[in-house]
């Protein structure tokens, strides 16, 4: 995948401007393509638990689209998180990081993480279309499976936004939830 790929993934679910938030951000692909879609003016937090990955980041978009504000949290998305203003992110994307989390702490970590949207808020997953892992995708999750999860979670109105075909596990989709 591309650029282009990851905001083609993102795009349905994206308008210009706003505050979102990149969970397990990494080095950035995604909050590039965020950026991208969000254009000047937009405002993200990147989050990941590699400092070095998050100033790689930082040094991506500073370069590709430097009127992004673009802050970092140093964090494990998976326990309590602190993000300034909680409860007011218009949406986030979790771009291959939730088949990090064992199964059976998915919903209750999505949960935690859709707190941190406002009413109406957008919760955007990408993520391979399979319910079987591998040691590098241990808990990946099917579309079908994370209909079941976003509702168990408190998100509403789920819909399949993307799909891209994948060496890896046959398929990416990304969808898109809404906090209630």
């Amino acid at each position: 995948m591309d650029h282009r790929d990851h905001v083609a993934l993102l795009r349905p679910a994206i308008e210009p401007g706003g505050w979102w938030a990149d969970i397990g951000a990494g080095e950035g692909a995604f909050t590039l393509a965020l950026a991208d879609l969000l254009g000047p003016g937009g405002r993200i937090v990147a989050v990941d638990r590699d400092a070095a990955a998050l100033s790689r980041n930082v040094e991506a978009v500073a370069q590709r689209f430097p009127a992004t504000e673009l802050t970092t949290a140093v964090a494990d998305f998976t326990g309590p998180l602190r993000l300034d203003r909680t409860g007011e992110l218009d949406g986030l994307v979790a771009a291959n990081s939730l088949h990090f989390v064992p199964r059976d702490r998915q919903v209750d970590v999505v949960r935690a993480l859709a707190s941190h949207l406002r009413p109406g808020g957008r919760f955007v997953i990408v993520e391979y279309d399979a319910d079987r892992g591998n040691p590098w995708v241990p808990h990946p999750f099917a579309f079908a499976s994370w209909m079941r999860m976003a509702e168990a979670a408190g998100l509403a109105g789920t819909e399949r936004i993307g799909r891209v075909p994948s060496g890896f596990l046959g398929a990416i989709y990304s969808a898109v939830s809404i906090r209630h």
